[in-house]
This record gives structure tokens, C-alpha cells and sequence, in this order.
């Protein structure tokens, strides 16, 4: 899963490099980097179906490959950038079945016990995998070429299939093949379980919401460190901080929370969590020094850290066996939906209003919206028995494996 990981954040820097040396436009090169995210947006619930189709390992390892495959044909010299796009969004289609999948194989790999604490080190292990991909790709891409890091890219596609293959043990889909029908009722069964259910409706409300608050300091970061530093000495430090402040804290947030509070204890605070994201920053609104900045968005990076591994893992074991990777589709395409609005929305108002104040007034309205969220959280029982649910729903399964 690492290796996938940092072979997706290779590619979109080396990618950007090469549109931008091909063609000198920071417009294209801003959209092939953006072009990954458009299949989650607008076809992500339905790609993430087949990962319940179909066998996990097989779901992935085919990824993998498609992939793999695609990426090699970005090495082919001069080829014409409108095709590089194509070719980048294609190959985009692989993720959402192959995340859908992995993040459904989960819970038998680790475990329901151990699963939490599974979802937080692969949350932090993916900040660092985005870090390393990002810093690796781009060097390479500007100080050597960037077909030397697609390259690279390839190899690591090509590692992650044959780990996959080899090491992880071989299970039946998740929907027999008795049992499937057509592609889109079964991705309208995931929206359905996700929102027809309470306990699942509350978690993906509060992740949609928290996700929209967050990313606004990362997505301004750059308009911001403008303004901090308007004779242009420090911007880059400056944003820098701004950029690095909210990972760094996620995985601070998500090593100690899981590691030192008890479960029980979890639960009852994620709530509070929640509502504290964009409460810390608040203060934002009167502009205080970057470094102060930095540290506001640090500490809202830990309590959304301590809080996401909790609540996937609480959403995961209260998902049939049978939906999961569908459910998750769903999720992730709200997630990336949510960020994609709140991105938009904040960058129009930045257009007229100072940063700071923009990040503060978002922060304003996203405490009061988790306030009100927060009014409604589904009691421990509730969980509990969203739980047993899932459990007594899960059905052996009589597909071939592969």
C-alpha cells in the first residue's frame, strides 16, 4: 500500500514538471496535477463497487498493473501533451477501485480489534508517503528529468502488484457472483447505507464537514504567505510552515491519540475533536505572525489526526462485509467533493478579503456547523448496535478466489 501510495505522489510531480517544461503554462500544469482527483468526483462511487465485485487482492493487484502500464507510456518521448493528459486521467480511473479495495480487506488482515490502530499508522504512513513522493518526484523531475521519476514510478507500481500477489492471502469477493446486479443499483445500495443508516450518516456528516474546514489553510497557503511577507523576503519559509504545519500535526495527532487515550475514552471525545478543528483557528482573524499561524494549524492538524482514525474505523465495523468498499467510495468521493468546494469557495472570497480573515470567518462557520453536528451524535449504544449489525449481516460468499 506504501509503495502504491508513493508511486501516486511520484507521478503528479513529475507529471506537473513535464507539462510545464512541454508547454510553459502554469494552467496546464495546475490541471494535471488536479486532472487525478476528477475521477473521485465523478465517478468514484461507482468505480469503487467493483472493489465488492470482485476478489480484493485481484482488485488491487489489477490496479497495479493498469497503472504500471499507462505510466510507461508517459517515458514514450514527445508525446503531445493533450494526450499526457488522457493518459494521466486513464490511468486515474485505477484509484478509486484499488483504495476502495484495500481499505476493504482491512478489517480481515488486522483485524476488528487492532483496526483503529491499523487505520492510524496508515494515515500517518500515507502523510509521509505524500512528503517523500512529492519531495522525490520533484527533485528528480527538475534537477534529472521527469521520465526519470516516471520511471521510477513504474517500478514502484510494478513492486506493489507483486508484493500484493505474493503476500496477501487470496479471499473470495466480497458479492458472489450470484448475487451482483447491475453496477449502478449497487453503487446507489452504498450512498443508501451510508446516509439511510444513523450511526453511519453522523460519521460521514462529521468527516464531510471537518475535511471542509481543514484544508482551507493548506489550499491558501501560498496567497497567504504573500501577504504575511509583502516585500517578498521569507515567502517561502513562510509557506512552507503554513503547508508542513497541518501533516506534521495530523500525524502527531493520530501516534498519540491512538497510542495513549483508551478506546472508550476516544469515542466519547471525538465530538469535542471535531468542533475543535476550526475552533483553533479562529484566531487566525486578526492576523497574528506566521509562526503563531503555523501553530494554530498544527494543533487543529492533531485533533483532526486523533479524530479520522477513530471514525473510519468505527465506520468500517459498522459496514456489512458485503458494502464495504462501495461505502467507502461514497465517502472518499464526499470527501473529495467537500475539499473541491471548500477550495473554491474560500479562494473567490480570498479574492477580496485578506487571508487571515478568510481563514478565520470559514473557521467561525465551521465551528458553529460541528456545534450543531455535534448536538446530534449517535449514543455509544447506537454504535454498539450498528456493530452487531454489520456483523450479523456478513454471509459467507461462494466465489472462486483469485
Amino acid at each position: 500500500m506504501v509503495i502504491s501510495w508513493l508511486g501516486d505522489y511520484l507521478s503528479r510531480a513529475a507529471v506537473t514538471v513535464l507539462v510545464y517544461q512541454q508547454t510553459r503554462s502554469v494552467l496546464l500544469s495546475a490541471i494535471s496535477f488536479a486532472i487525478g482527483y476528477l475521477p473521485w468526483i465523478l465517478l468514484g462511487p461507482v468505480l469503487s463497487a467493483l472493489g465488492d465485485r470482485y476478489p480484493h487482492r485481484r482488485v488491487m493487484v489489477f490496479c497495479d498493473l493498469f497503472r504500471m502500464s499507462l505510466t510507461a507510456l508517459l517515458l514514450i518521448p514527445g508525446l503531445p501533451t493533450p494526450l499526457v493528459l488522457l493518459v494521466i486521467l486513464v490511468a486515474s480511473l485505477a484509484t478509486p477501485p484499488a483504495q476502495a479495495a484495500r481499505s476493504a480487506v482491512m478489517p480481515l488482515v488486522v483485524g476488528r480489534e487492532r483496526l483503529t490502530l491499523a487505520i492510524a499508522t496508515g494515515n500517518t504512513t500515507g502523510q509521509a508517503a505524500q512528503v517523500v513522493g512529492y519531495l522525490i518526484g520533484a527533485t528528480m523531475a527538475v534537477g534529472l528529468s521527469p521520465r526519470v521519476a516516471l520511471a521510477l514510478d513504474v517500478c514502484s507500481f510494478a513492486l506493489s502488484a507483486l508484493l500484493i500477489a505474493t503476500q496477501v492471502r487470496a479471499r473470495p469477493a466480497a458479492v458472489a457472483a450470484s448475487e451482483r446486479r447491475h453496477l449502478l443499483r449497487e453503487t446507489a445500495e452504498g450512498f443508501g447505507l451510508v446516509f439511510g443508516n444513523e450511526v453511519l450518516r453522523s460519521i460521514a456528516i462529521v468527516v464531510f464537514t471537518v475535511i471542509a474546514f481543514a484544508v482551507v489553510p493548506e489550499s491558501l497557503a501560498a496567497s497567504w504567505a504573500a501577504e504575511a511577507t509583502p516585500d517578498g523576503t521569507s515567502q517561502g519559509l513562510a509557506q512552507g510552515m503554513i503547508m508542513a504545519a497541518g501533516p506534521c500535526g495530523y500525524v502527531l495527532g493520530g501516534l498519540l491519540f491512538t497510542r495513549l487515550v483508551p478506546a472508550e475514552r476516544r469515542w466519547r471525545l471525538l465530538p469535542m475533536l471535531a468542533v475543535a478543528t476550526p475552533l483553533v483557528l479562529i484566531p487566525t482573524l486578526v492576523n497574528p505572525p506566521t509562526v503563531v499561524a503555523a501553530a494554530l494549524i498544527l494543533v487543529s492538524g492533531m485533533t483532526q489526526g486523533a479524530q479520522m482514525p477513530a471514525l473510519n474505523g468505527s465506520f468500517v465495523l459498522a459496514l456489512p462485509a458485503s458494502h464495504r468498499a462501495r461505502a467507502f467510495g461514497v465517502m472518499n468521493s464526499g470527501i473529495q467533493t467537500s475539499q473541491f468546494l471548500a477550495v473554491g469557495i474560500t479562494g473567490l472570497l480570498a479574492d477580496r478579503f485578506h487571508v487571515p480573515a478568510v481563514v478565520g470567518g470559514w473557521s467561525v462557520a465551521g465551528t458553529i456547523a460541528l456545534l450543531v453536528v455535534a448536538a446530534s451524535w449517535p449514543n455509544r449504544e447506537k454504535f454498539l448496535a450498528a456493530e452487531k449489525a454489520a456483523e450479523r449481516a456478513a454471509a459467507p460468499v461462494a466465489e472462486p478466489t483469485g
